[in-house]
Parts: structure tokens; sequence; C-alpha cells
């Protein structure tokens, strides 16, 4: 699917993918769910978050607080509170590190509820995205607090570009699963 340029393609992509990260979700088998992540037999799995996520939970929780992410910079931007997208103290050259105390917060957090938290916070975020036009989501530098970007842009970032990246890893796991 091409990136998605305008706000009727944004929720569709959004949907779409939120709708497709279900149903690998809903097809994982018990065997998959309860198997730790390993990706460490493939050498091109090198970036951080291979390591990182153990599990679904993981990975849910993951997507939700980025979702968490968005839907605080835009609320506060847009009542005047100049905001980064990312939480102080942290750029986009140690986000990872961000994730990192993402995962170590929900370690606690039951699968049941990062799955209701995801669903939850998809549907704010479609809301919010909803209250925008077209040219407020895909004219760069609309907003001066985007930077050099769109809004639709972050969207896409935290909604189908992100959920895409979730389905992928979903299905690696599932091939080591059926492999071993």
């Amino acid at each position: 699917m091409a990136r998605p340029t305008t706000k009727k393609t944004l929720i569709e992509a959004a949907n779409g993918n939120f709708e497709m990260l279900w149903t690998v979700v809903d097809s994982m088998s018990n065997k998959a769910l309860t198997t730790e992540f390993n990706f460490s037999a493939d050498l091109k799995k090198k970036e951080a978050h291979w390591k990182r996520d153990k599990n679904l939970r993981d990975v849910l929780i993951h997507l939700y607080e980025w979702h968490q992410l968005l839907l605080n910079w835009i609320k506060a931007n847009m009542t005047g509170n100049k905001s980064d997208f990312l939480p102080e103290p942290y750029n986009w050259k140690t986000y990872g590190d961000m994730n990192v105390e993402f995962w170590k917060r929900h370690q606690s957090t039951r699968l049941d509820k990062s799955k209701k938290s995801l669903k939850a916070s998809h549907e704010k975020v479609l809301a919010l995205i909803q209250t925008f036009s077209s040219d407020e989501l895909f004219i760069k530098k609309h907003y001066n607090w985007t930077g050099t970007t769109s809004l639709g842009s972050y969207c896409i970032s935290a909604t189908s570009s992100h959920y895409d990246w979730a389905i992928k890893k979903m299905r690696a796991h599932m091939r080591n699963v059926s492999s071993q």
C-alpha cells in the first residue's frame, strides 16, 4: 500500500493495518502465545527491538505507548503548550532508551489489558485524526510544532506504519515457532 497522502487514505491505512494486526493476533496458536520471542538465529534482525520484545504483550504495549505519545503531543500543542513529540530526556538519537522504559513499565501488564488498551488508544487516535482536515494533516509545516514535516506523517508513523512493523514481527515469531 502506498504511503497515505490524504486524510481518507490515512484513515483507511490505519484501520486496514489495525484489522490485519488483529487477524494475525487472533491466528496465533497457543504455542506462539506462550513461547518467548527469540530472533537471535536471524543475523539480519539486528535492531534493538528484536531483542527487546519478548512476547505479544510487549509488542501491543509498544504500539499503545506510541499512541500515547501522539495523543499527548497533539493535545499539548493544540492547546498552546509547545511540546516535542518525544518527552524529555529523549530525542531521536535516544528514543530506543525510551522504548526500553516503556517495556520495563509494562512487565506486569497482562496480555488482556494490553489488548484492551491498544484497541481503546487506536480509537482515540482515529477520533483525533478525524478532527483535522486533509490539509491540516498533510501540508508540511502547517503547524510550526511539526518541524519540517506534516502532522499526518506523525500519525502514519504511530498507526499504519507501526502496525505493519508489529505484523511483521508477529509473523516472524510465528514462523520461528512453527519451525521448532
